[in-house]
Order: C-alpha cells, then sequence, then structure tokens
C-alpha cells in the first residue's frame, strides 16, 4: 500500500491466535489526513526482506544533532533479531562505523532531507536468517562526533517481514521510529481528541483499536480504521491496534502519554531538593529534581512496572522548580530502578545517579543490577542494600601544596585490567617512585566506555567500566595508608548529549535557550559538548553539589578541573583566533573561581583546588593568591630541550611569571601533550656519533630534564610512565584511543635507570625544605647551557646542564662559586669564579652545599 512519505515507526510486534471480543458498533467520522511528515519517511507501509526501501531522514527532528550539518553523512545499520539481548544489542552490522565507505553515504535531496536506498536482503548479506525482527539505523558525520537518534537518544527502528503478511500499523496519529512506539507529539491534554488511523496490510475481516482491554472502535472487510477518540485519565495510556483474517491475527501497539494536573505542595521538611532521600525511620523514601517551567513529571520504576501511573505523579513546589514525590513501604532489603517521565516525552535517568545501567553499553560490565523489563534508555539504580564502606584510615592529612608531585594516570592506560582493584595492587609502585599523590582522568560516569572520561553525562555517577564504588574507596583508603593523596580530575566546563540535564531541555541537538544549567552555544574556543553557564543559580547548586558528594563519599583530597578557563559567561566566540581575548583577564570568570574555592574549602581547609586554566598572568597571580593551584605547562620547552634544540625554562619559576607564591604545577608531560620520548626517538637532534634519537642516549637527556624540573620550588606532576620513558605516541590508535601498556620497562636496564633517578629526584624534593621555601638566586635558562640557583636558608642547591648535541664549555658565574657536593655521585666539586666547566653532550650536575636528605 503506497502512502506521501509518511513517518514509518516502530513497536511491539505481537502476533497470535486468539479469540474474538464481542462486535461493538461505533462511529467511524471520517478524519482530514494532513501532512505530517516524520522524522524516517519511506515509501511503503509494510516493508519486506526482498524489496527496495528509500529511507529519507528530516535531520532537523530527532535530538536534531545533525540539523546543520554541511558534510557528508553516513548511514549505521543492523538488525534487532530473536537472538537480540535487549533493543541496543545489533546483530548483523552492515556498516563500519570508523569507515566511510561510499555506498554507505546519504544523498542530500532538494527539500533538504537526506536519502538512502537499498534492499535488506543484499544490504544485511551477512544475515542469512529468516526472522529478523527490525532494521536498527544510525546517521553520523564523516568523524562519527555528531549522531542522529531519537529525541531520547536510541537508536532508530524499522520493522521488515521476510514475506507479505498479515500486519498492522497506526499511521495516525505521526508515531517515532523508537523501539517502543510512541507518539511524535509529546502528550495531549485531558478531553483532547486524538484523531487515529489504522492501516492493515490486506483486506481483514476486523480491524479494531483498543485502550488497555476496552474496545475502542472496529471495522470489518476493510484496510482502514479511522477513529477520534478523547482521552479520560491522565498518565501512560496503551492503545492496541489488532486485525483478524482467516483464523490469524496480528497486533501492535502505541504509547500516548495524556497531560493531567499537577498538584502543587511544598517539599517535604529533610528531603533534599535533588536526588535520594532515604528515611529508615519513617520507612519512606522520596525523589526529586530539579526542572524549571516543566508541566509535569511521572516517576517510573521497577516498583510501577516502568508506567505513567496518576499515583506516582510527582507534585511540584509553589516556585515551580522542583518536582517530588515521595514512597512509602518500600522493601529495604532490595535494590530499585527509577526514571523520570518529564511531560509525557522526555524520559531521563536521574541527574544525581550513583549508578547509571546503559543498555547500550553494560554488556561487558560485571556485577551489576540487570536491566530492568519495561524499561528504555537510561535507568538510574537506587541502592538499599550496599553496606557502608569502612576506612581504615580516618586521620590522613594532606601533603604540604609545595611538596606536592602528582602522578597522572588513565586507568584505562595504566593497568590491563582496566579496573580499581588491579590499580590499587599497584600503590607499592607509586609508594616506590615516591610521588605523594595520584591524580585519576575523569572517573565520572561518561558517554561510552573506554574514554578519556572528558565527555560526562552522569557527574555524580561512578564509572562502572572501571569497577565499584568499594573497590575506588579501597584505592584510595590505601593510598591514604601510604601517605599518598588522591586528586579526582573533573569535567565541569561541559557536559554531553545524554546528560539529563542536556535532555530535560534540548533543542536541535544541544542545550535549549531555556536551559538553567548550560549555555545553547558556547562563550569560549575549545568548547566539547554543552558549555556550562557558571553564572547560573541552578549550576552553582549542580556544582556544589556534586563537589560535596565525591569529598564526602570518597573522601579525595583534590579536584584538577578540566578547561577551568571556560568557566565564563564573557562571549569571546569559539574560533581559535578568540583564544587570546579568552585568554584575558576576566573579572567574572575570577569570582566564579573564587567562590568555588571559598566553599571547597569550607568543606575542607586543605583540599587542592587544581586549575587548568592558562589565562594571563594577571588572572592565574590572583586565583594563586587565593590559594589555588594552577597547572603550568611546560613541555614544549622540555621537549625542545631534550631533542636537543633551542629552548627556555623561563616560566619554570613562579617568581619570573611575578607570582607572590609557588602555586604553579609544572609539568613535562599530561595526558594533553606529545610524549617526551616519542619525539625523542622520532625528532631529536645530532652531531657525529652523539644522536638524542638514540634510546640511551633519549632516556640520560631525559633524567637531565627531570632534575631541571623536579628541583625547582612548587608543586610537580608526571603523566604516567613517563618515569619509564614511554615512547608511544598520543596520536597511537587515535589521540584518546587505548595505548600500549608496557610494564616490561621496568625489565630494561636503561629505563630502570631513568626510573630511580625520578624516584631519586622525588625523596629528595619531599625532604628538604628549599624545593619548597628556596628562593631562585641566579639563572641563565634561555641559552644551550641551562643553570639555576636556589637558596635556603644556609642551602644552596646547583643544577647545571648542557642540552646541546655538542660540548660546550660553562662559564662559572660569581654567584655559584665555592664547594659543592655532587647529589648524584656524592663527589666534590669546587667552582672557581672565570674558570670553565667542561660539559660535554647532555652532560648536567646536580649540586648542594650540604648533601641533601633523601628519605
Amino acid at each position: 500500500m503506497k502512502n506521501r512519505l509518511v513517518l514509518f515507526f516502530i513497536c511491539a510486534f505481537l502476533a497470535a491466535n486468539s479469540s474474538c471480543k464481542k462486535d461493538i458498533a461505533v462511529e467511524n467520522p471520517p478524519i482530514e489526513v494532513s501532512e505530517s511528515d516524520g522524522f524516517v519517511r519511506i515509501d511503503e507501509h509494510f516493508l519486506t526482506w526482498e524489496q527496495e526501501i528509500t529511507l529519507r531522514f528530516d535531520l532537523r527532528k530527532g535530538n536534531g544533532e545533525l540539523s546543520k550539518a554541511t558534510g557528508d553523512l553516513y548511514l549505521h545499520a543492523g538488525l534487532i533479531t530473536p537472538g537480540s539481548s535487549n533493543a541496543s544489542d545489533w546483530k548483523a552490522v552492515a556498516t563500519e562505523w570508523n569507515k566511510n565507505n561510499p555506498s554507505h553515504k546519504l544523498k542530500k535531496e532538494e527539500d533538504g532531507s537526506y536519502s538512502f536506498t537499498f534492499t535488506p536482503k543484499q544490504f544485511f548479506a551477512s544475515y542469512s536468517a529468516t526472522d529478523a525482527l527490525y532494521m536498527a539505523f544510525l546517521v553520523r558525520n564523516a568523524d562519527g562526533t555528531q549522531v542522529a537518534r531519537n529525541a531520547d537518544g536510541s537508536d532508530l527502528y524499522l520493522p521488515i517481514s521476510f514475506q507479505q503478511k498479515l500486519d498492522v500499523q497506526f499511521n495516525r496519529p505521526v508515531v517515532l521510529p523508537t523501539y517502543v512506539a510512541r507518539t511524535e507529539k509529546q502528550s495531549f491534554a485531558l478531553q483532547e481528541e486524538i484523531a487515529f488511523e489504522i492501516l492493515s496490510s490486506q483486506k481483514v475481516d476486523k480491524i479494531s483499536l483498543y485502550l488497555g482491554s476496552e474496545k475502542i472502535a472496529e471495522e470489518s472487510g476493510s484496510e482502514v480504521l479511522k477513529v477520534k477518540y478523547t482521552p479520560k485519565t491522565a498518565g501512560g495510556q496503551l492503545f492496541r491496534a489488532r486485525v483478524e483474517s482467516g483464523g490469524q491475527t496480528a497486533e501492535r501497539t502505541l504509547s500516548v502519554f495524556v497531560m493531567g494536573g499537577t498538584a502543587v505542595a511544598e517539599l517535604p521538611e529533610g528531603v533534599k531538593a535533588n536526588g535520594i532521600t532515604v528515611d529508615r525511620t519513617k520507612n519512606t523514601i522520596s525523589f526529586a529534581i530539579t526542572a524549571p517551567n516543566k508541566q509535569s513529571i511521572f516517576l517510573l520504576g521497577d516498583f510501577n512496572g516502568f508506567k505513567a501511573d496518576a499515583a506516582y505523579s510527582m507534585s511540584r513546589t509553589p516556585d515551580g522548580k522542583t518536582f517530588w514525590v515521595t514512597l512509602p513501604n518500600l522493601d529495604f532489603n532490595r535494590n530499585y530502578t527509577y526514571q523520570f517521565l518529564v511531560d509525557g516525552q522526555v524520559k531521563i535517568a536521574d541527574p544525581y545517579s550513583e549508578l547509571v545501567l546503559d543498555p547500550a553499553h553494560d554488556a561487558t560490565i560485571p556485577n551489576i543490577p540487570a536491566y530492568p523489563a519495561g524499561a528504555s534508555g537510561h535507568v538510574s539504580v537506587l541502592n538499599l542494600t550496599q553496606s557502608a564502606y569502612q576506612w581504615t584510615n580516618t586521620a590522613f592529612t594532606n601533603p604540604h601544596p609545595q611538596d606536592l608531585v602528582i602522578y597522572e594516570t588513565l586507568v584505562r592506560d595504566f593497568i590491563q585490567s582496566h579496573d580499581y582493584k588491579t590499580l590499587t595492587d599497584s600503590i607499592g609502585y607509586f609508594k616506590r617512585l615516591g610521588v605523594n599523590a595520584v591524580q585519576l582522568m575523569p572517573v565520572q560516569e561518561s558517554e561510552g566506555n573506554s574514554t578519556w572520561g572528558y565527555n560526562p553525562s552522569y557527574h555524580m555517577a561512578l564509572d562502572k567500566y572501571y569497577g565499584t564504588k568499594q573497590e575506588l574507596k579501597t584505592f584510595i583508603d590505601k593510598c591514604h595508608s601510604e601517605g599518598i593523596a588522591v586528586i579526582l580530575d573533573v569535567v565541569l566546563n561541559h557536559a554531553f548529549g545524554q546528560s539529563p540535564l542536556v535532555q530535560l531541555y534540548m533543542e536541535n541537538g544541544t542545550a535549549a535557550a531555556n536551559n538553567p544549567w548550560l549555555n545553547a552555544v558556547a562563550m569560549h574556543p575549545f568548547n566539547v559538548g554543552m558549555d556550562f553557564n557558571h553564572e547560573s543559580p541552578y549550576t552553582q547548586v549542580f556544582v556544589k553539589d556534586v563537589l560535596a558528594y565525591w569529598i564526602n563519599e570518597y573522601k579525595v583530597d583534590g579536584f584538577r578541573f578540566d578547561l577551568s578557563k571556560g568557566f565564563t559567561q564573557k562571549n569571546s566566540g569559539t574560533s581559535d583566533n578568540a583564544v587570546g581575548a579568552w585568554s584575558a583577564y576576566d573579572a567574572s570568570r575570577v569570582a566564579i573561581w573564587k567562590k568555588y574555592n571559598q566553599y571547597l574549602k569550607s568543606l575542607d581547609s586543605d583540599f587542592y583546588v587544581i586549575l587548568e586554566h592558562f589565562a594571563e598572568d594577571r588572572e592565574e597571580q590572583e586565583l594563586a593568591n587565593e590559594g589555588l593551584l594552577l597547572w603550568n605547562n611546560l613541555n614544549h620547552a622540555f621537549n625542545e630541550a631534550t631533542m636537543g634544540y633551542a629552548s627556555d625554562f623561563t616560566r619554570l619559576f613562579a617568581s619570573n611569571r611575578g607570582f607572590g607564591n609557588a602555586n604553579l604545577i609544572s609539568y613535562m608531560e599530561s595526558h594533553d601533550e606529545e610524549r617526551i620520548m616519542f619525539k625523542n626517538l622520532q625528532y631529536g637532534n645530532g652531531n657525529g656519533a652523539y644522536s638524542a634519537k638514540a634510546l640511551k642516549t633519549a632516556l640520560e637527556r631525559t633524567k637531565m630534564a627531570a632534575s631541571f624540573l623536579l628541583a625547582a620550588p612548587g608543586p610537580k606532576m608526571i603523566w604516567q610512565f613517563g618515569e619509564l620513558g614511554y615512547d608511544i605516541s598520543i596520536d597511537y590508535n587515535g589521540r584518546t584511543g587505548e595505548k600500549p601498556i608496557h610494564w616490561e620497562y621496568l625489565k630494561d636496564t636503561d629505563r630502570g635507570n631513568l626510573y630511580r633517578h625520578f624516584a631519586q629526584l622525588i625523596r629528595m624534593k619531599k625532604a628538604n625544605q628549599i624545593f619548597r621555601n628556596g628562593k631562585l638566586l641566579s639563572s641563565s635558562l634561555q641559552g644551550s647551557v641551562k643553570y639555576y640557583v636556589l637558596e635556603e636558608g644556609s642551602q644552596q642547591v646547583l643544577l647545571i646542564g648542557n642540552f646541546d648535541v655538542k660540548a660546550h664549555d660553562f662559564q662559572i658565574p660569581s654567584a655559584v662559586q665555592g664547594t659543592w657536593r655532587d647529589n648524584l655521585t656524592k663527589d666534590t666539586r669546587v667552582l672557581t669564579p672565570n674558570s670553565t666547566l667542561a660539559l660535554a653532550p647532555g652532560a648536567y650536575y646536580f649540586l648542594s652545599k650540604t648533601l641533601l636528605n633523601i628519605n
């Protein structure tokens, strides 16, 4: 049966023989069929395996993420079969996500839509069975960074048959291509007339429409049933279309949401304005969510079959900002799963979730609750049975900020098993190295599994890919017992599209203009995801709640704030040319950071607040004076030096940048920078037989660089395996892709020597006050031969190094004259003014007036 490019929808297909109900007389008034195109349009109502199909996508609909796409778009497709465990378990995937096959490219039509023509039998040639239920689709851009989905974030589905057979479907109202069929219109009002048009694949004995078990209308000897119906009750309504012919039957269902009145009531005393409040004394559990300007929210869960039941309609506070409901008499000896249904269409998990179930990515995650029947999309878990963690170390004292040596690590690329449990077994490695802080790259729930974590979805939920809450707490607890602080990398500049904060107020694939937390347009360059508005009171409440949660629940000792310079509403534009304007002094941004810092210090006066800021020095100086610590990226300067090229170490010292304190965390490698050893081996300079590309030489030059870095006063950071000379490029397997883990480096003599050199430097740094309070007495940091002298009381430290690839004579300045002890060889060396010190390429000295302490 042909139709004019109408939406093809999907819904649960139920085919079974059953007895007919008593015929009832109904009036079937004529219906004016308006042309309302849906997200996915096709020429045929009933699709079969061997017929040619043309899909047409209106990318303004659904999540709208590709509504403004300009480049090529590609189809990603698979099948849902009886062997699929859930709607995300695609089989016979016919396309490769990372391969832009021209045969999978969509055609742009004159009306702005995109089309794709194919024959399922040929397209899914790897599938030989004849029992597929649905075709599943996504549309993506060339690099896969933008994906067109349904508005709820789900994939697109079309039912498929292997031969023409008895079938039925809803043609009106317009239906979404979701796994469980529902109307494109978000909701209908009580007493609002709904026009239904039901189509059969052939002329049938009877075609009927039911609401639950109640028959609403019936037509005999026809292919079409048209009827208008006025709903009498609010909430989710499940309509059922049924056809009967020659003893055969076919059915489909359609979920329609009917908006009713919302009760207005103050939030009960003691109930939090967001998340879960458990009162075991009263045997009640309260659910609350901030959602200003929304009309209705239903609580869905396994306690009500994930149905929008009037008994679970949430009350709205008089100010219109918060929705809440209190449930009595739940079983405190079990766990529950739940969601929120907002205005009848947007189904989200709790933004304050501590554990989220995601059917698209949880298949390989062990020891999590089963995904609940009746649910779709992300689901929150209410855990009522887990025992409180018993902390063994309750008196940990943070290392002094100026003594910090931070080890930045990504669990995924540090431990083969990718888990907190095995990471705990590595604490001895950190202890032997001497670091006194471990900084974990983001461990909040993000989109997907194997990621860097800078694409957050749920800021309070632990990324279950790495393990459980108890396992992370064990890691932190044991770190504390070994004198090691734990710092979390947190991402609060932005949220990605799966975040409920985005989903609640979303338009054309991005945050809507009325989103209480997020900007519709980013305020600055380098933004990813949706940009938080940190001047919004809603955002400030959310951020403080997130930070307090991680401190109170996990006893972490500090946060490193990703993209902290983005915490501004001063719009500098998003182009690369705007970086200068973005980096200029911003009083409003400074005020935001002072407030957050004050809040964190009110929770823990010794808490580390670390910014990835990179603003102009004036702004960073003001923040440092408030006690904040700021990243000081010296990757370029130090790597140029290790390769044997001209470099400048001037910005290694806070005093050279006008700072009154050394609150700069200097580093020569981080997760974001190319690896020192990779560039040494690939691009190192040379002179005759001496080459910075030679492994042994490159490792020795890295020792020299590490000495200059770690001896300078103030906190320092090293990136994982830099102490072993890790030489795999950051771009291997894609910038954020998984990298090889080379623990066998420890067995290599030269790499092991580098590790031991780092350990010696770190121990000296922690054991001597000069590396906390030392003043820069004299220096020359721009030439091939570099030196600096520190002074603190009667002690002095002198670093001299030849970073060139040829020999130099170092002219002894008067500031370094006298007798010195060599902390690496224990020798004594006398330096005479105006004399020279012969330095071979790569030669360096770590001297002090008296031998340094080492613990």
